[in-house]
């Protein structure tokens, strides 16, 4: 063993992306390391574990080509930090926060610690502002609010990515005009998805005011465990001290639990469900609550997580603890995909809890939380009916049953439907809303106060 101030050449142990330094008495977890290897290419690093004479640290470039006899660490005293500024707005950056534009270095104006600080809950400030997205399915059914993290839960091959450009790009908040960003942090996505996201953001002018944060999927599977942290460390600099209100999307949370196992199994920890590690509800919240709003701050951060959910099961261990941490879900459906619906949004089994405080009078309107329990009513009866008939048939329906028969199909291919270009405002939707709950007679309608009936009541339209 050598030693030459910080830098050691004492790697005694490789394991998949973890080395093990001997030498060192004083390492600090989540320090960050400088790995040269024998080719003198020098990779990023960070300190997962330490005890007496010995470190153990994480590669994010990978080990594949790491001699132990010849590489050497450099212990830098400090966690891993990352240069924020302005001027990141209309940028692309690799998942490790390089540049990946061509457009140079981002002269920073703070470095931050990509970790973040926590958040008193005192401070803490209740998100109750409307975020408008331009679908209906969210805006009406399960609408966004400023500071919630709302995920968005899919399978393979449904177009969530699709879904997040689009809400990129129409995303927007009521009232008068402030600074808007989104924050985009890909893992593990393909170069092909890439390709699509830089030229949805460049096409419609999104992308100058957004900052894109891509690890591929054939980057180091490790790095995209510091990709999130990054890209929310942007936001927080974004929201926090130039008061612009964001919209974090992160796409996808599963290929960061995956980097989480690979960890884990290289450092032989004892398996919780499904092979992940234990401490995953831990760290994905250490995620999701960076944010929300501060009292005292104009800036706020609203999360849009999206990730997919192997073999559709929303009780796998991602999604489930999830769910657990965050306020609600977005559900897509593969049925109605398969239908042809887009997006396939199936309001059922979705949920955001901090919806009441961000609709009403003088948010969005005042009919809106009535109109919003009577339509999933009336869908929920007509699903089950759908169920019903695909036993029995339809011959022994009464005429009412029809109606709400008739009604979900509607709903779906009207409602939900939309183009993939088109964003609705809260007030086409609650039109179009009304448009379709006025197929039923007013007597029906028994969520509804009669006030909103009588102000916003269709008549004379039937369901062919």
């Amino acid at each position: 063993m050598t030693e030459k101030g910080r830098e050691f050449v004492s790697v005694v142990r490789v394991s998949g992306p973890l080395l093990a330094v001997e030498g060192i008495e004083d390492a600090s977890y989540g320090e960050l390391v400088f790995v040269k290897f024998p080719d003198n290419t020098i990779q990023k690093g960070e300190v997962l574990e330490t005890a007496k004479g010995f470190a153990i640290v994480q590669v994010y470039g990978g080990t594949s080509d790491l001699d132990t006899d010849v590489t050497s660490v450099r212990f830098t005293g400090s966690p891993m930090k990352t240069g924020v500024s302005r001027d990141m707005l209309g940028r692309v950056f690799s998942g490790d926060g390089e540049p990946s534009d061509g457009g140079g270095d981002v002269i920073p104006e703070k470095v931050l610690d990509i970790n973040g600080y926590s958040i008193n809950p005192y401070s803490r400030e209740y998100p109750e502002d409307f975020i408008e997205t331009g679908i209906s399915a969210i805006d009406g059914m399960n609408t966004l609010v400023r500071g919630q993290k709302l995920p968005i839960f899919s399978g393979s091959g449904m177009p969530h990515s699709r879904l997040a450009a689009q809400i990129a790009r129409q995303a927007r908040v009521l009232g008068e005009k402030e600074d808007f960003a989104i924050v985009f942090g890909a893992m593990g996505i393909t170069y092909d998805e890439d390709h699509y996201f830089r030229e949805e953001f460049s096409r419609t002018g999104a992308l100058e005011h957004a900052v894109l944060f891509i690890n591929h999927a054939d980057d180091p599977a490790i790095e995209r465990i510091i990709t999130p942290r990054i890209a929310l460390t942007a936001a927080e600099y974004l929201a926090f001290h130039d008061g612009m209100h964001v919209l974090v999307i992160l796409q996808d949370i599963t290929s960061y639990c995956e980097a989480l196992r690979e960890v884990s199994a290289a450092r032989e920890e004892v398996p919780a469900r499904r092979g992940y590690p234990g401490y995953m509800y831990t760290d994905l919240a250490s995620i999701y609550e960076r944010a929300g709003r501060i009292k005292g701050k104009k800036g706020s951060i609203t999360q849009l997580p999206i990730l997919t959910m192997p073999d559709d099961d929303i009780t796998h261990p991602v999604p489930d603890l999830t769910g657990y941490i965050t306020e609600g879900q977005i559900v897509l459906s593969r049925d109605l995909h398969r239908k042809g619906i887009y997006p396939p949004i199936d309001v059922l089994p979705c949920l955001s809890r901090l919806m009441k405080g961000g609709i009403g009078e003088g948010k969005t309107r005042g009919d809106h939380a009535d109109v919003t329990n009577q339509l999933y009513a009336a869908y929920a009866r007509g699903r089950k009916l759908q169920s019903l008939v695909a036993v029995i048939g339809d011959e022994s329906l009464s005429p009412s049953d029809r109606l709400y028969l008739s009604f979900a199909d509607t709903f779906e291919k009207e409602f939900v439907s939309q183009n993939k270009n088109e964003g609705r405002s809260i007030e086409e939707t609650l039109s179009l809303s009304w448009r379709l709950l006025s197929k039923f007679p007013k007597e029906g309608l028994k969520r509804i106060d009669e006030k909103y009936i009588e102000k916003y009541y269709v008549n004379g339209e039937k369901f062919e």
